[in-house]
């Protein structure tokens, strides 16, 4: 008999940010139940944390370590099936490595790990147990978005020659973390951040919407990677050239300094018969531009819509969905595929449309590259 699946998180406490928006996501089609949870680094936090959502004060726990091995030691059928991961970068490979040891499945925020050794140890951990790894790469979610990678696919814009992404934000053009801003902070910080600022957090979301839409893979880039406030110690302003594997070339801009700009996120890609446009600020649309007659314009819900973007819809036409569903589009596939194990079924191809594990480290990797390119004054280097 199917049954949601019992999830635990691993931070997310009072004040956190993200935390509330992976709830939120997780809940949302009642397929999963929050259940337990270590909150914070803070012990009495994340008991505070826990009573906020009304969890049993047995099931709330002092650290993740405590909460891993406990649940592990519960009956079958109270122990989670799921731990969530939402803790700044030098948080992520530790939580989840013990949860797949312990037999638990994981869902982790982008990038995957601190550093690329890292990555490379929690991949080979995901493949030696079998269990099932997702990451939230929220934007590969959208309905729209999945519309153009099924068309693309199916070579309606024919071969494709150039892929532009841009990520443009602005709320770290000024030095916000010397105010002690939270979130300024931590991700301004090598040692909770990794040898990257805007190239981790919002970079690889570019990285990966670019890989996913055309279903192609990076060879190489040359990256300019730069430093634009005084005295802030990683990156935030980058701009770098791509070649894909298939002859196309792109461009990828990761900007945090771009003052005026909230979340920007939008891809544009052009083939031999059209290109297609999709913005996150319009989420809801995707326009395809063609070569030969005139443009259109998909809306999430209407008409003309493919089955891998219809199963990430809930609402008809004109009724707007946004960033909570296209999180909860990941959380509800990693819950399907779970159900799926524990009857011992095979998972369809739209359910098992999620970033993985694999798609973590090619966001470490693209890090590192676009890093070194750049102390390189912008050399080609080889992904």
């Amino acid at each position: 008999m199917r049954r949601r699946i019992r999830m635990g998180m691993v931070g997310g406490g009072q004040g956190a940010f993200i935390g509330e928006v992976h709830r939120m996501a997780a809940a949302l089609d009642g397929h999963i139940e929050l259940v337990a949870g270590a909150f914070s680094s803070d012990a009495e936090r994340s008991k505070s944390s826990g009573a906020d959502l009304y969890l049993n004060p047995d099931r709330v726990y002092g650290s993740y370590r405590q909460m891993i091995e406990e649940e592990a030691a519960l009956p079958a059928n109270k122990r989670i099936d799921l731990v969530s991961i939402v803790t700044p970068n030098h948080v992520h490979f530790e939580p989840a490595k013990l949860a797949l040891e312990a037999g638990f499945h994981v869902v982790c925020d982008k990038p995957l790990c601190f550093d690329l050794n890292e990555a490379y140890a929690l991949q080979k951990t995901v493949k030696e147990t079998g269990l099932i790894f997702g990451l939230t790469h929220t934007y590969a979610a959208y309905p729209m978005v999945k519309q153009a990678k099924a068309m693309i696919a199916e070579g309606k814009l024919g071969v494709i020659k150039k892929i532009v992404v841009q990520y443009p934000q602005g709320w770290l053009s000024t030095m916000l973390e010397s105010t002690d801003q939270k979130q300024a902070s931590w991700r301004t910080d090598p040692s909770k951040s990794g040898i990257a600022g805007a190239l981790g957090d919002i970079g690889t979301h570019a990285y990966h919407l670019a890989e996913y839409v055309t279903g192609l893979q990076t060879t190489s880039l040359s990256a300019n990677v730069n430093t634009m406030v005084a005295g802030r110690k990683l990156d935030d302003d980058n701009n770098i050239l791509l070649k894909f594997n298939n002859g196309a070339h792109g461009v990828l801009v990761a900007s945090q300094i771009s003052a005026g700009e909230a979340n920007n996120l939008n891809i544009g890609v052009y083939g031999a018969l059209g290109g297609l446009l999709w913005s996150h600020e319009n989420p809801n649309q995707l326009i395809v531009k063609w070569s030969d007659k005139a443009s259109q314009t998909y809306q999430t819900g209407g008409s003309g819509i493919y089955p891998i973007a219809q199963h990430a819809t809930r609402l008809p036409s004109g009724h707007p969905e946004g960033y909570i569903e296209a999180f909860a589009n990941i959380y509800t596939n990693v819950a399907h595929c779970i159900q799926a194990k524990l009857s011992g079924k095979t998972p369809t191809n739209h359910q098992l449309d999620f970033p993985t594990i694999d798609d973590g480290v090619r966001g470490m990797e693209f890090i590192y590259k676009a890093v070194q390119s750049g102390k390189a004054n912008q050399d080609w280097v080889i992904l």
